[in-house]
């Protein structure tokens, strides 16, 4: 009886769904993080070959 006890308590405790739940939130963002970093990575890397063309010619 003991045993079934602690069996139903594991599953009673909601600390580790908790975690889990902030490692998705955590990877959602770094997800989103590295996305808009390379957007903006080529949206400068463009920029700055635009300039250099009318700096120097082509």
């Amino acid at each position: 009886m003991k045993n079934l006890k602690k069996l139903l308590g594991v599953f009673k405790d909601r600390s580790g769904a908790t975690v889990v739940e902030y490692c998705i939130i955590a990877g959602v963002i770094s997800i989103a993080i590295v996305g808009g970093a390379s957007v903006m990575g080529s949206k400068a890397n463009n920029t700055f070959t635009t300039m250099n063309t009318k700096v120097w010619g082509s």
